[in-house]
């Protein structure tokens, strides 16, 4: 049996897995998860995204980091949209709670537990991570990324790739933690850069910063021109 939709679905002409639905059910499932996550944020105005490790316990510097964060972008006016996980995406909806901001999270379903935060506001859980990841980036205006491990990775180099193929419009993708990042930076700088495998352009698609004032005003200056589009777009 597969132990949960995603495998269901990108493992089903495999013959060690069971496949349980057929391509019209799958296509009926992912469809009603797009609209509930598009019913169920239709309202939301400016929003950002944070990203971060799970495992981050609630005592460790890098939590209040984030839950101050995410403050200080409540209290400028953004939602914060996580991944409604514990860890680093509680420390963020707490920091929402906090500013009396939106606090959103989109859980996961996953073979191991991993149930939503007591501090979503909006708490919605999807089957597909493929379904989820377009609700991230539909309803922020940036991305504030914590230290983390693959998932917080993935989420990062996504929105990265999207913005650099042109396929979203360019939005603030903010790393938080110099010491953690730097390292990865370094990388795509001396290598990736140096090899052409990245032009010099693509390393201003995102940002290091260890200031919370810093990403609020990076978000906001892409909320407002956003929404400036958005007023062209409806006139």
């Amino acid at each position: 049996m597969p132990a949960t939709a995603d495998e269901e679905i990108i493992a089903a002409q495999e013959q060690g897995v069971l496949s349980t639905l057929t391509d019209a059910a799958r296509i009926e499932r992912i469809s009603a998860e797009l609209q509930m996550g598009f019913d169920a944020l239709a309202h939301v105005g400016p929003a950002a995204s944070f990203f971060g490790s799970a495992r981050t316990p609630a005592g460790d510097p890098e939590y209040a980091l984030a839950r101050e964060t995410a403050r200080i972008a409540g209290e400028a006016g953004l939602a914060i949209i996580t991944g409604g996980g514990p860890g680093a995406m509680e420390a963020a909806n707490r920091g929402a709670r906090d500013a009396g901001a939106l606090s959103i999270g989109l859980n996961i379903e996953l073979p191991f537990e991993q149930g939503l935060n007591s501090y979503c506001d909006i708490g919605l859980e999807f089957h597909y991570f493929f379904t989820r990841k377009i609700m991230f980036v539909r309803y922020a205006s940036g991305y504030v990324v914590f230290p983390g491990g693959f998932g917080t990775l993935d989420e990062t180099f996504e929105a990265l790739t999207l913005i650099q193929t042109g396929k979203i419009r360019h939005f603030p993708v903010v790393l938080i933690g110099s010491d953690y990042w730097g390292g990865l930076v370094d990388w795509i700088r001396d290598r990736l850069k140096a090899e052409g495998k990245v032009s010099p352009k693509d390393l201003d698609l995102f940002c290091v910063t260890d200031d919370p004032v810093e990403v609020r005003d990076r978000l906001m200056s892409a909320a407002h021109r956003q929404a400036r589009t958005s007023v062209r777009s409806a006139s």
